[in-house]
């Protein structure tokens, strides 16, 4: 084989019939020309992007040639569910009926957009929740999306599978709410996978203008498929000076999914992006996040949830960007893994140069209830600047011997004890969360795996 063949391997990993610059360019098909050659720009920096190994820091410990086939996948198409909650799967019906008061409520099915609909009086001022298909192609609202979407947050650039999802997206969310305006209810969005054997991609952009404030609830979750499927999803915040907006994902995929979000909060002058993930399901689980501190005074909590059984695995990556002065980020993750089940987190704070008097936490806790589990946690720290309050941590470890004794010695049932030590380990984080319905559907659902531990 020659040099240039090597090469030009090199340069097209990943790029198979369905994942090629043609269904690109068909995906952007009664777009305007600027979103056409966006996906085109996206899709030529993918081909050229070599495929992630674990020789790379960022995937030392997920090893991409073992979870994901994408020569296997068809690229999922434009679903025809009708806009009757009749016609929708029972999975998506009985997760919108657990919903508790909600501004607007968006459902997806295999990436389009299926539902949509808004609080009359928060539309009337001027807020916007619609299909993001829709709001590149409405000339009212496209010249924000034009400004921001892929632009400056999950852009090509980031790397080969941000540049796949931009070139390959089918639909997604936009939201945009006004200068001064606050949404008090949550936005609730349902995604649903029902095609085996596919790739889907979908993304949100949600724009917070200066002193607003919202809430974006995201559920995305399947039947256990029959056969691999890639779920793919980005999520861009743009949190304008003021704002405060909240960001919770709730995975709950079936088995045989691959799924991979990314996800990026831009948070500017006295700007507050907060964001919890909660990974439950899928057979493999991937989500690079990056919090952007980019004017003084910005704050990111950064919350992370999982309980992993079986043969399931989870890799977070994440990362605290201290680019202006007088901000602050607190991390906290945690996750319990039982069966052969594996964790992988791995974490930095960066505080750039300019950077001073930033104020950066980020800790990593694993519980294991099997011997056969694993976690591996790499916390770290870049510090540019000298005038700092920055501190990382991470453990991993067993039941607490001492705490199921006490338990036990009260008349508690082992297994009824053990699972109290895993929710009170978990709950730190439930506890820092008062969204209606949200606690209650992580609780059960993780009531429910502890009931096979």
């Amino acid at each position: 084989m020659s040099a240039s063949t090597e090469t030009t391997i090199a340069l097209n990993e990943g790029v198979t019939e369905a994942l090629s610059r043609e269904a690109a360019t068909a995906r952007s098909a009664g777009e305007p020309e600027w979103m056409r050659e966006r996906r085109v720009h996206a899709f030529d920096v993918y081909a050229r992007t070599p495929m992630p190994t674990r020789r790379l820091e960022e995937w030392r410990y997920t090893d991409l040639g073992e979870k994901l086939d994408l020569a296997s996948l068809s690229l999922g198409t434009r679903s025809e569910v009708a806009d009757d909650p009749s016609a929708w799967p029972a999975g998506v019906r009985a997760t919108m009926e657990e919903d508790w008061d909600a501004a607007a409520h968006v459902v997806l099915i295999d990436g389009t957009v299926v539902h949509v609909d808004l609080d009359e009086a928060l539309a009337g001022k001027g807020v916007v929740v619609t299909s993001l298909r829709d709001a590149v192609n409405d000339e009212e609202t496209w010249e924000d999306a034009k400004q921001y979407l892929a632009t400056q947050a999950v852009k090509p650039e980031r790397g080969k599978f941000a540049a796949l999802n931009c070139a390959l997206y089918l639909d997604g969310v936009y939201v945009y709410v006004p200068r001064g305006v606050h949404v008090d209810l949550p936005v609730r969005v349902t995604r649903w996978i029902s095609t085996s054997a596919a790739a889907h991609f979908d993304r949100a952009l949600i724009l917070a203008g200066e002193t607003s404030k919202v809430t974006y609830i995201d559920e995305v979750l399947s039947d256990d498929l029959d056969t691999h499927t890639f779920a793919s999803n980005a999520i861009e915040v743009i949190a304008k000076d003021g704002a405060s907006v909240q960001f919770v994902q709730m995975q709950r995929l079936g088995r045989n999914v691959f799924a991979h979000s990314q996800q990026r909060t831009l948070a500017h002058r006295d700007a507050t992006a907060n964001t919890l993930n909660v990974a439950l399901g899928a057979t493999t689980s991937r989500v690079d996040l990056n919090a952007q501190m980019l004017g003084p005074g910005s704050s990111s909590e950064m919350l992370g949830l999982y309980f992993g059984d079986g043969d399931q695995h989870f890799d977070h990556n994440t990362s605290q960007d201290h680019v202006s002065p007088h901000a602050f980020s607190d991390l906290l993750y945690k996750g319990a893994l039982d069966g052969d089940a594996k964790a992988v987190f791995r974490g930095i704070i960066r505080v750039h140069p300019k950077a001073q008097q930033s104020d950066a936490y980020q800790t990593n806790r694993n519980l294991l209830l099997s011997e056969t589990a694993s976690a591996d946690t790499l916390p770290n720290l870049e510090i540019a600047a000298d005038d700092v309050k920055c501190s990382h941590g991470a453990t991993v470890g067993q039941l607490d011997e001492e705490s199921l004794f006490y338990l036990m010695s009260r008349g508690i049932p082992q297994e009824k004890a053990e699972r109290l030590v895993v929710m009170g380990f978990l709950g730190e984080i439930l506890l820092k969360v008062s969204l209606g319905g949200v606690i209650e559907k992580i609780t059960r659902e993780i009531e429910r795996k502890l009931a096979h531990v």
